[in-house]
This record gives structure tokens, C-alpha cells and sequence, in this order.
């Protein structure tokens, strides 16, 4: 019996680890736990509230078994590097990033660990390229598996459009704009000044990031501007703090504005024209001076996503999106086809199988 442990540091990696989970959990080789995190949010702009408890409470409604232990593995499975790594003391760790953007923390953290290998799963060749690039190749055991969390956005009538569209009550005969921006860096603020200039034409729906709602990464005032416009137009659906999976309205929506956030290449797989605000160089470097993306925003998607630079690019940008030209369909191809592996719902698959090879090496 292969003892596994799935490290969930945040609530909403939950979506990148589950796949995997359910196809681990088929076989019965495999004794799967849960270890929560404090994933802490802010209360009163001063204490920060851990939310372990009730994250556990969830999941084990769900079926899972939860341990507040992290040692007595043979293997972890993690959506981002461990905290506190000697914990888990000699054990086999895989990482399934919980996003599939261009920020460097994915690989950042990984190099950062240099006394701890792990075993890391990429969605597609990009990815690997631009490791390479940085001369990091060899820092972990790499795979070109596509990532499990995509999965269900590829299982034929996992997400039903028509369902949803009534549950929220969005218009059916308008076109439903996503604005799904990151926490930081933002176009939170500089979007927020035009975003009524979508309606009534179109349908809004308002995703913030787990973060946005937190207060600790994130002022407050980041959901509460959408709270409050939320309530006064009825054209506008903002989705609630605890719905943490974005892939239903990713899946409904007809197009995406967003900013530095993985939802973009997200958007990307889904074969559909997303929007991407290029914010200010300054905002786009970590305290030592790296680069906090792999691609420069200007050059992301170019050709394929229109882009805004100011808010007045706002209906031009949708306008664009919503009715693209066939060069933009072409460079979609392309580029669709660079940053991901095998979109076909079998990336879990995949990656379970390398997992048992591992094992039988370990």
C-alpha cells in the first residue's frame, strides 16, 4: 500500500489536484489523505482568521479523508511547492502548478528549493522551453503530460451552459462578457472606471481571485466596488467568495477580460478570444528584480487576444473578440496548440500513469 498525501495549501487548488485524485483513488494501491493548510484571510484590516476548519468540514463532506499530519508518506502531491519541506521528510513530490498562466512563481519556487526535487507536470511545451531558457532544466524531473486540472473542461457534458445561464439568470440572447482579472497585479482598478460601458449589451460576469476577497494579499476594496455594482445592475452577476472554480464560466462565457491571470491561457484552451489588459512595467517584477511573467504582456497571445492598454480600449477590445478576424483565428491555432498537451480530458491519466512508474522505481 503507497501512502499519498494531497497537500492543499489553499482551498482553490483543490481544482488542480483533483483529477488526479479521482484517478488515484480508482486504484486501490493508493491510501489517500488530505492535509488542509491555514489558507488565513483578514479580518478588520489587522488579524489574519485561519480557515482550516472550515475548509476540512467540506472536504470531508465530499468523502475525503483529512489528516493533520505530514510526515509517514511516500508521497505527496502538491498545486504549489511545500511549505516547510523537511516536514514531509524523505518522500516523492509531485507538483500540479494550480495555474497555467505565464507568472514565474511556478518555477521560482521550485529553483528557490534547491534541496528538494521534485517531480513536475507541465501543460505543454511553452512551459518547458521557457525552463530551459532560465538554464533550470535540471532543477526538477519534468513531464509534458497537459495538466489535470484542464481535464473537465474536455468531458462531453461535465459543464451544462443552459443550466447555469438559469441559475444566475443571464440573459440567453446577449453575449456574456467574463472579467476574471488577477489580485496582483491588477487591472482591477483601471478597468473598473468603463466596465458599465458593457451594459446593457452585454451579460457581466464579475470572478474575482480567492484573493480579492481575503484581505490579506489584496485591499478589501477589491469585491467591494463589484459588490455594490452587482446590486445595482441587474445586467451583472458577481460570483460568490466561496465558489472558487472559475471553469463553469470560463465554459459559458463568450469572452474574458483579464490581466496577468492564468485564466488566460485557460481561456486559450477552450479555443475562444480572451482580452488581456497590459498593465504598467512597474507593476510587473518580484522584490529581487526578476520578472514576475514568463511573457511579456504586450507579446502574450499577440495577434490571437486583443489587447487594452487604458480603459477606453474596453469596447474595442470585446467588439474585437467577440467577432474575430481569420488571422486571429489562425494565431489562436498556433498558439493553442504551443502551450498545450494533449486537451482530450486525459491529462490525469497521464500523470497518474508516470506516478506509478515512479513509484515502482522509488
Amino acid at each position: 500500500m503507497i501512502k499519498v498525501l494531497f497537500d492543499l495549501k489553499k482551498e482553490y487548488y483543490f481544482n488542480s489536484l483533483q483529477p488526479v485524485y479521482e484517478e488515484m483513488r480508482k486504484d486501490p494501491e493508493y491510501d489517500i489523505q488530505f492535509y488542509v493548510g491555514k489558507d488565513e484571510k483578514r479580518f478588520l484590516g489587522i488579524f489574519l482568521l485561519p480557515q482550516r476548519k472550515q475548509i476540512e468540514e467540506r472536504l470531508t463532506k465530499l468523502g475525503l479523508k483529512i489528516t493533520n499530519q505530514t510526515s509517514g508518506f511516500d508521497l505527496v502531491i502538491c498545486g504549489d511547492v511545500l511549505k516547510h519541506p523537511e516536514r514531509y521528510g524523505d518522500i516523492v513530490r509531485v507538483h500540479l502548478d494550480h495555474g497555467v498562466g505565464t507568472k514565474t512563481l511556478r518555477i521560482r519556487n521550485i529553483q528557490k528549493q534547491k534541496g528538494y526535487r521534485y517531480h513536475v507536470f507541465l501543460e505543454g511545451e511553452y512551459w518547458f522551453d521557457y525552463i530551459k531558457s532560465l538554464g533550470w532544466e535540471n532543477t526538477a524531473d519534468f513531464y509534458l503530460t497537459g495538466l489535470p486540472k484542464l481535464d473537465p473542461l474536455f468531458w462531453e457534458g461535465y459543464y451544462d451552459n443552459a443550466k447555469l445561464t438559469r441559475n444566475l439568470g443571464i440573459d440567453p440572447n446577449k453575449k456574456t462578457v467574463l472579467f476574471a482579472p488577477s489580485y496582483k497585479p491588477s487591472c482591477i482598478s483601471y478597468v473598473q472606471s468603463r466596465i458599465t460601458d458593457l451594459l446593457p449589451e452585454y451579460n457581466l460576469i464579475v470572478k474575482l481571485h480567492p484573493y480579492s476577497w481575503g484581505g490579506k494579499y489584496a485591499s478589501h476594496s477589491q469585491h467591494k466596488f463589484y459588490e455594490k455594482l452587482a446590486k445595482k445592475y441587474s445586467d451583472v452577476f458577481l460570483i460568490e467568495k466561496e465558489d472558487y472554480d472559475i471553469y463553469p464560466y470560463l465554459f459559458l462565457a463568450d469572452t474574458l477580460i483579464s490581466d496577468t491571470s492564468s485564466v488566460i491561457n485557460e481561456f486559450l484552451a477552450l479555443g475562444k478570444h480572451g482580452i488581456i489588459y497590459v498593465l504598467p512595467e512597474s507593476k510587473l517584477k518580484h522584490s529581487d528584480g526578476m520578472k514576475s511573467v514568463s511573457i511579456d504582456p504586450k507579446d502574450w497571445l499577440e495577434g490571437a487576444f486583443p489587447k487594452m492598454y487604458e480603459p477606453n480600449d474596453l469596447l474595442p477590445a470585446v467588439k474585437s473578440a467577440l467577432d474575430p478576424i481569420p488571422e486571429m483565428k489562425t494565431k489562436l491555432h498556433e498558439y493553442r496548440k504551443y502551450f498545450f498537451t494533449g486537451l482530450d480530458g486525459n491529462s490525469a491519466k497521464r500523470v497518474k500513469d508516470e506516478i506509478d512508474e515512479i513509484m515502482k522505481e522509488k
